[in-house]
């Protein structure tokens, strides 16, 4: 398997598992009084742990699994942010 393939790997499971850490994070987030500068932390552990849980869906090495659940997290974190979070201002 060459270099090129495994990243494919990687992004393709982390646009999986980014529907679900969405979900947790913004279901932690719902249940607990948070300050807004932990929300991308706790989005990476649970990335990370949903990553590894993973493992009976993906045939990627533990290490894959848990850089594909990395980026899950903290891009379920940005994702939801860009796009759901009210912002001030008007595009140009």
């Amino acid at each position: 398997m060459t270099t090129s393939d495994i990243l494919n790997n990687v992004l393709a499971f982390a646009s999986v598992l980014a529907v679900f850490v969405l979900a947790l994070v913004q279901l932690f987030k719902n249940s607990m009084q948070l300050p807004g500068r932990l929300i991308p932390f706790i989005g990476l552990c649970i990335g990370l742990l949903v990553g590894a849980a993973a493992y009976p869906f993906s045939d990627l090495t533990l290490a894959l699994r848990l850089w594909s659940g990395g980026l899950a997290g903290l891009s379920a974190t940005g994702l939801f942010e860009l796009a759901f979070h009210n912002r001030s201002g008007s595009a140009k």
